[in-house]
């Protein structure tokens, strides 16, 4: 019997780069809202959920972190069509993502195959960001997890489990769910949840660091189609 699978996809540095989008957009709010910059020093932002990441911002900019959260949120939703035009000229879509997107949606036919996102960006941001770059068309945006609802990834995991088992009524529990991402947060999660991982070297962690993070499986990128496909659907690479 073909086995169901939930494809979870990071965003950033995992399908796209998208320039300075992410962090036009939280200038913007936070000198609209505040009147202030984007405080220095703050910690990398690679992994991070968006709840954790404005927690830190607000923080950081002396503002009551936890009681301005969803506002701040709600102001970040709705200026991300904003920076659309900024992602689409300074982003890129990272070597071989459109071919292995659509191969793994040429598998459904084996049996139910679900691509969506799970990924610390708020849903409007991650949207943003991928209909600029033209990564819409395997993507069920619906169901995916996003960074608007816990600064703990791992949390966004069975968010997009549950949502997918209701719209598509089959069960992605343990292994039939696989993220794949450029960071240990990412591995992190799949191992928290009972899913599996594929690490992908494209961001500014290394082949040698996302195996540590013990992933499943590790690629240096996704420009090897038929080995990237084979990883996500769980066959021997």
């Amino acid at each position: 019997m073909p086995r169901p699978v939930l494809v979870l996809w990071d965003v950033d540095h995992t399908l796209v780069r998208a320039g300075r989008g992410g962090v036009a957009l939280y200038e913007l709010v936070l000198a609209e809202l505040y009147g202030l910059g984007l405080p220095a020093q703050l910690a990398s932002m690679a992994g991070r959920t968006d709840t954790s990441i404005a927690l830190e911002v607000l923080t950081a900019a002396g503002v009551d972190a936890v009681a301005e959260l969803p506002r701040f949120h709600e102001a970040l939703a709705g200026r991300a069509a904003d920076v659309a035009e900024m992602v689409r000229v300074q982003g890129v879509v990272l070597p071989g993502v459109r071919q292995v997107l659509a191969a793994v949606a040429g598998h459904a036919a084996d049996g139910p195959v679900v691509q969506s996102l799970l990924t610390g960006n708020l849903p409007a941001l991650a949207k943003v960001k991928l209909t600029a770059l033209g990564l819409t068309e395997h993507l069920d945006f619906d169901i995916g997890g996003y960074g608007d609802v816990s600064s703990v990834r791992a949390d966004l995991v069975p968010i997009a489990r549950r949502r997918a088992a209701v719209r598509y009524g089959v069960d992605f529990s343990g292994r039939a769910t696989v993220l794949i991402g450029d960071t240990p947060h990412d591995v992190e999660a799949a191992a928290a949840t009972g899913a599996r991982s594929v690490g992908v070297a494209t961001g500014r962690f290394s082949a040698a660091e996302l195996a540590a993070a013990a992933a499943d499986v590790v690629l240096p990128d996704l420009a090897d189609t038929d080995r990237a496909v084979a990883a996500i659907l769980g066959h021997e690479v």
